[in-house]
């Protein structure tokens, strides 16, 4: 698997988490201190992140860190 392909499982997982929990993209941001521009690339998958934005993610979605991962061990 490549780098870019568990960036795009992760972002996409990501980007699901969030609309669910009815958070937009700027207010997500705000909450974990980045530009909104940044986490979009996120969310596509453009950018491979660090495990304490994905971290902070999880805190301010209210989801545990392992739902961001999940499922990445079995591809």
């Amino acid at each position: 698997m490549e780098k870019i392909e568990v960036s795009q499982i992760v972002g996409a997982k990501i980007r699901k988490i969030r609309l669910t929990k009815g958070f937009s993209i700027q207010n997500l941001a705000y909450e974990i201190g980045i530009e909104y521009t940044q986490l979009s690339r996120i969310e596509r998958g453009k950018i491979n992140t660090s495990i304490y934005q994905l971290f902070l993610i999880s805190r301010a979605l209210d989801v545990n860190f392992s739902d961001i991962i999940q499922g990445l061990d079995k591809i």
